[in-house]
């Protein structure tokens, strides 16, 4: 099982879009995919219909606040069962002040996944803007990090903090952490956007991803419709360009399925979807 997480310490760069677009794209190539909000706004949650104000079994049980609840109490079906759901409760906001001084509380998330990597090939996390408990656990838990970044001047002034905050992540963790800044919302008719662009690349050239995700009305249109992107109109521009970005993500992760399959037994039988 592989997990990704998508964060920025920035707010309306295109995270939950991030997070549905690969979800769509991934379940329509055969993988088996769970998403996970523990963004306490809730917008993964509310994307797929559900209240973060009124539901009663989400992320925030897998923490110890109380007695936590296994992870397959929390899990929904959604996208006509294509995809699965841990949905966001606001009450997640809490954790900041009920976890302080508790030992282990950056790796609950990470240890809760362990009991369904057989159930799921991709596990794709959407995560609260704010530095804190909930991203720690995000970034705890993942073999891949994405960043999105709006192409205009604040947005990647703020990735700055970011990146500072991601070194000091990754000196803690056991293993390494791969690091894809991808550029979003990119108008090619302004050139605030044009600019933001040729920065990041300047500014990030070993992190950022070569191309872009374009502005494109059908993400909205597929928010209002409660479906994925992919799903609600797999020609769109916006689509397009997040299947290329998923191409790029999985290359590493083919090569190191290459590697363990060259190292089975010929009669293993042992397939892969197709990609």
């Amino acid at each position: 099982m592989e997990t990704w997480t998508i964060t920025n310490q920035k707010g309306g760069v295109g995270k939950t879009t991030s997070v549905v677009s690969l979800a769509g794209l991934l379940s329509a190539r055969g993988y088996r995919v769970l998403m996970v909000d523990i963004d306490p706004q809730g917008s993964l949650t509310s994307y797929f219909g559900m209240d973060p104000e009124t539901i009663e079994a989400s992320a925030y049980n897998l923490f110890p606040v109380k007695q936590p609840k296994k992870i397959k109490d929390m899990i929904v079906s959604v996208e006509s069962g294509e995809l699965s759901l841990i949905p966001a409760s606001t009450v997640l906001v809490t954790l900041e002040r009920s976890m302080v001084g508790k030992d282990g509380m950056g790796l609950v998330l990470s240890n809760a996944l362990t009991s369904v990597r057989d159930q799921f090939d991709y596990v794709l996390i959407d995560t609260s803007p704010a530095l804190g408990i909930l991203m720690i656990n995000a970034i705890a838990s993942c073999q891949q990090l994405l960043v999105p970044v709006q192409t205009e001047y604040l947005a990647i002034k703020g990735l700055e903090r970011m990146m500072r905050t991601l070194s000091m992540v990754a000196k803690s963790r056991s293993s390494a952490l791969r690091t894809v800044v991808v550029p979003t919302m990119f108008d090619r008719r302004t050139q605030a956007s044009v600019k933001g662009l040729r920065v990041l690349r300047n500014t990030y050239r070993d992190s950022v991803w070569p191309s872009f995700i374009p502005v494109d009305t059908r993400f909205r249109d597929a928010s209002d419709a409660g479906q994925t992107p992919y799903k609600f109109g797999p020609d769109a521009r916006g689509v397009r360009a997040y299947a290329s970005l998923l191409k790029h993500l999985l290359a590493p992760v083919e090569q190191d399925d290459d590697v363990a399959a060259s190292e089975l037994s010929a009669q293993s039988g042992m397939t892969k979807p197709n990609v």
